[in-house]
């Protein structure tokens, strides 16, 4: 068999192998919402603590997305996805066992400082499977199904979290929550396992290699920092991301706290979070059809605006508040999601489109993570702040509504650019 049949004969199995191990990733993302019930059962967390455990994921987002993007080719792109899933894998395993210590009077305060130290250092480990995850899709992908591979690479996230959200309570139930982190621990080192027997060692896309090794990584991260393109896909990410993660994450919280029994909660917020995956494979579709990014990321704001209002706001308190019936509040969260998703999609192929070059894609996609990530880290504890300060989450709108505001404003910054950037390259 000669050399490129036998690429050819790779490639799909390749390309899934990314996409599930992008999607382990998230699910370690995801692992924490249905198990705060549990930990302050367990551990006497408060919920600025839960807010933490959500966001503290996304510190190495935030202080390495630039460096990983920069650096994602001269390390390999294959390493850096196994390094990544070995990270979480061990991660997973000593959150587990942090577990164990809570039994000690004096070992629940040391339990939470250890999860949150490891929360954090499961962040390093998502960002390094995700960051190289495109270019190994556009690697392997076969001729005329690039598109679509992205597409679900676009969806890795909600569907990782949907994931964790509809088995994690069932798991948490029967084995308890460090049995949950052991669970994981599991789906990534067979991820691994995957990415090692599917995935060629040392495949590079040589043309991009050659281009970024002409020019410098401080020339590249000053092209990209000084071009206007990159910061506005990055800032529109991160007011996305930020009000979804809040929303979707303290949903199991939220219908807890009012009653609902938690096999239908997970059930519900799992099918809330999956909706979003659908949004994603749309906008990816309309996106080809012609559509104008800006028009469908004005779309996805104004649905996400109009969603969480429905969704949150009430008059007054306790069985006198006035609001949305129960089913169509729900309803409201399905459609912040679904229509939502069009907005990842859309970003994602902003970022190459305004990048300032072919070899500082990679970069711009750094920053767009690292963005998306602070977002992630700050959402959650101020929306469980404003919770705590008011009694209860009937503010949560006014925060996404802001976000929402400003992904508008963003939207129409957008468009102007993708225009410029479709005259002046039209071959992009």
């Amino acid at each position: 068999m000669s050399a490129p049949t036998a690429a050819r004969s790779v490639r799909p199995a390749a390309t899934w192998a990314v996409v599930l191990a992008g999607v382990s990733a998230s699910l370690h993302l995801g692992k924490l919402p249905p198990a705060v019930p549990a930990l302050q059962a367990t551990l006497g967390i408060t919920w600025v603590e839960a807010g933490f455990l959500l966001s503290l994921v996304q510190v190495a987002g935030m202080l390495l997305g630039m460096a990983v993007g920069l650096t994602a080719d001269t390390l390999g792109l294959r390493r850096s996805m196994l390094t990544g899933l070995a990270v979480l894998t061990g991660a997973s395993v000593l959150g587990g066992l942090a577990g164990t210590i809570a039994a000690d009077p004096h070992g629940s305060r040391a339990a939470v400082h250890a999860l949150l130290v490891l929360r954090g250092i499961e962040g390093l480990g998502f960002l390094l499977v995700v960051m190289p995850a495109p270019g190994l899709i556009r690697a392997f992908a076969t001729a005329g199904t690039e598109k679509k591979a992205m597409g679900w690479w676009g969806a890795y996230m909600p569907l990782g979290v949907a994931l964790a959200l509809l088995v994690g309570p069932a798991l948490i139930g029967a084995i308890g929550w460090p049995g949950w982190w052991w669970a994981l621990s599991l789906v990534s080192a067979g991820a691994a396992v995957g990415v090692r027997t599917c995935v060629p060692p040392d495949v590079r896309d040589v043309a991009r290699r050659d281009q970024t090794a002409a020019s410098g990584w401080r020339t590249r991260l000053r092209e990209t920092l000084g071009a206007p393109g990159p910061w506005l896909v990055a800032l529109a990410f991160a007011v996305y991301s930020s009000q979804w993660i809040a929303v979707i994450g303290f949903l199991p919280a939220i219908y807890a706290g009012v009653g609902v029994p938690a096999g239908w909660s997970a059930v519900l917020t799992a099918l809330a979070a999956a909706l979003n995956i659908g949004g994603n494979l749309a906008g990816g579709r309309l996106l080809q059809r012609g559509i104008p990014p800006g028009r469908l990321l004005r779309w996805g704001y104004l649905a996400m605006a109009l969603g969480s209002v429905a969704a949150f706001a009430q008059v007054g308190q306790g069985a006198g508040a006035l609001g949305l019936p129960p089913a169509l509040r729900y309803g409201a969260v399905c459609l912040f999601s679904l229509a939502g998703g069009m907005i990842p999609a859309t970003l994602f192929s902003l970022a190459v489109r305004l990048a300032p070059g072919p070899a500082t894609v990679s970069t711009t996609v750094g920053l767009v993570q690292q963005a998306s990530a602070l977002g992630q880290f700050v959402a959650p504890p101020v929306v469980a702040w404003l919770a705590h300060r008011v009694g209860g989450w009937q503010w949560t709108w006014a925060l996404t509504l802001a976000c929402s505001l400003a992904g508008a404003a963003l939207a129409a910054r957008l468009a102007h650019a993708s225009a410029r950037a479709s005259t002046s390259t039209p071959s992009r």
